[in-house]
């Protein structure tokens, strides 16, 4: 009898501290770009948080799914976090989603870029440019499409007549393709620029051609990147043209590249959660960690976070942006050019 007590005072303590853990949902599978992100993430962030933070894979949906749930029912847990990435980023302006960040708290960002790159061969002043398909490849094609065709041209027209819009292409597939010369330029975020594109711009099959700068929450704008020299959009654009890119398809282009990137990878948590101070906190002793700090910038790179208060702002930036204007623009550029399934969705967001 005493030994049967005793069992189960254990498994009581054990399945209490199994209760106590933290449930962190990531929208992909575990191979996935931001599923390898917040693993990384995580192993750091569990040491100074002292609790237990698992890792909840739910793809589906064009990774809506997770988002989804999320709003719907996981975030009323206080225990539970959500993992967003760029693609959700997207999908919440031109896609009846069921996800709203203005009802969600940010435990931290991490400001990231996303890098164009483009073989030695590619004529990247008159085309054609031809470039894997995919939502998230929104803000590269709009910028490319800015890039060949000028102030005050005809967008659809330029897309039509100096694209290849390759569709159907996986990742793995794409950086192939991107290798042998087979697509003219591709795109990745720092951690895969690294990995898959470096090595070919090394073997002189390519160079980088332009990134998309880092928001800057304090004034709306986007910054170089110290991690790369080459030029930003803008940068680039107005060497080119003489002027700086405006006008309403520029507008789209800022809109949606500014909500994918600056929320690229972000942890929120429901709005008046009673553990977000915890988080934050913890995150912040990692960030202020040497070791945990060597450990993610080694295959990620060096990136400055937004922490608790600081991403707000960053939502609140962001808000800025989004005007008729430049949603129906983008709706329709997705649509009619890209072929997706997305509506404008008016000022339903603000």
């Amino acid at each position: 009898m005493r030994k049967l007590v005793l069992t189960m005072i254990v498994w009581l303590a054990t399945t209490s501290v199994a209760l106590a853990d933290y449930n962190l949902i990531i929208p992909q599978k575990p191979s996935g770009g931001t599923s390898v992100w917040a693993q990384i993430v995580v192993a750091e962030w569990e040491k100074h948080l002292g609790e237990k933070i698992n890792l909840i894979y739910k793809p589906g949906a064009r990774d809506q799914l997770g988002p989804n749930e999320f709003q719907n029912e996981l975030r009323f847990d206080d225990k539970t976090i959500l993992v967003s990435h760029g693609g959700n980023g997207i999908s919440y302006l031109v896609e009846p989603v069921d996800y709203n960040y203005l009802d969600w708290e940010s435990i931290g960002q991490m400001n990231l870029n996303i890098i164009v790159g483009a073989g030695s061969e590619t004529d990247t002043v008159n085309g054609p440019i031809s470039f894997s398909a995919g939502s998230g490849m929104t803000p590269e094609i709009m910028a490319i499409t800015l890039l060949l065709g000028g102030p005050d041209a005809d967008y659809e027209k330029v897309f039509e007549e100096k694209i290849v819009w390759v569709k159907g292409m996986s990742g793995s597939e794409r950086r192939l393709a991107f290798r042998r010369g087979d697509l003219a330029a591709t795109r990745e975020n720092p951690a895969a620029y690294k990995k898959h594109v470096e090595p070919v711009i090394a073997e002189g099959k390519a160079y980088t051609w332009f990134h998309h700068g880092l928001l800057d929450v304090a004034t709306g704008n986007h910054v170089e990147d110290p991690n790369f020299t080459e030029p930003t959009l803008e940068a680039l654009y107005e060497d080119r043209w003489g002027v700086a890119p405006s006008g309403d398809f520029y507008d789209a282009y800022k809109l949606v590249k500014s909500w994918r990137d600056a929320l690229q990878k972000a942890f929120w948590v429901n709005a008046g959660n009673p553990n977000k101070d915890k988080l934050v906190a913890a995150l912040n002793k990692m960030i202020g960690d040497p070791e945990s700090v060597a450990a993610i910038e080694k295959k990620v790179g060096k990136y400055e976070w937004r922490t608790g208060a600081e991403g707000d702002d960053a939502v609140r930036t962001l808000k800025s942006f989004i005007t008729p204007e430049a949603l129906k623009t983008l709706a329709d550029f997705k649509s009619e050019q890209l072929g997706y399934n997305t509506v404008y969705l008016s000022l339903i967001h603000i």
